[in-house]
């Protein structure tokens, strides 16, 4: 099934500017929604000097102004005539070690990438169940998998919740009209992980995104990306004693 019309949040850049580029290529429409509208902007004229033949809608979100979010996705929806497909891709990685005084950046991270995302998750499947259908996929990551010691603890257990999430939902919904897939990237050039102290097996945007649309493509139920050799780490990663664990800081 060919996915036409596809809204991304957190699009202004990294992985939600990376994805959006590489659908454009392949001739979908898209809504794009960011706090950045100015990034916003300059992406959808990219777009449209590439591929003038494509919709482009943009809208300003922010993903914790949670009664705007389906107030946006419905606005994109009846400008671009329905959304076949919603990617939950809004996040940060804020982060300060535990018990250091600064909780406010790990609260900012459980907000913005694990309780704002589940109201996206609400705001899509609200959106799917009217239109008769959709696809539904949740941007986690690879750290999802394990806790990592320090700054990453808050990011790690945003993105454990996420896929915790996803999984549910393929539980729920695992036959019918509704699709539901969890991507967890591994180490992969964006904005995100230019912060990062390890660049352990990094990837750059274009090869990184390339891995997570072909997967998101296949509408899998969960894909771990680049899946070499990140496949293999996860399981790995679930089994690691915590002092270990580190190595992924």
């Amino acid at each position: 099934m060919t996915r036409q019309n596809i809204l991304i949040t957190g699009a202004s850049s990294g992985l939600g500017a990376g994805m959006a580029r590489q659908f454009a290529a392949r001739g979908r429409n898209l809504a794009l929604c960011a706090r950045r509208t100015d990034r916003l902007e300059e992406l959808k004229a990219e777009i449209a000097d590439r591929h003038p033949y494509i919709k482009v809608a943009i809208a300003a979100l922010d993903v914790n102004d949670h009664e705007a979010v389906p107030r946006v996705f419905n606005e994109l929806s009846e400008e671009l005539g329905g959304i076949d497909r919603v990617i939950v891709n809004a996040g940060i990685g804020k982060g300060w070690p535990l018990g250091e005084g600064k909780p406010w950046a790990n609260k900012a991270t459980l907000e913005t990438n694990l309780v704002a995302g589940l109201v996206q998750i609400e705001a899509a499947l609200e959106m799917f169940k009217k239109a008769g259908g959709g696809h539904l996929v949740l941007i986690s990551s690879v750290l999802g998998n394990t806790g990592v010691p320090g700054g990453k603890a808050a990011y790690c257990a945003s993105k454990a919740g996420m896929t915790s999430l996803g999984e549910s939902l393929r539980a729920e919904y695992d036959k019918g009209p509704i699709r539901v897939t969890v991507v967890e990237p591994g180490y992969i050039e964006s904005e995100m992980t230019a912060k990062a102290n390890s660049t352990m097996l990094m990837v750059d945007n274009e090869t990184g995104v390339r891995a997570m649309v072909e997967a998101i493509e296949k509408e899998k139920g969960r894909a771990v990306v680049p899946r070499w050799p990140w496949a293999p780490l996860t399981q790995v990663m679930r089994l690691l004693p915590p002092k270990y664990t580190k190595r992924f800081a």
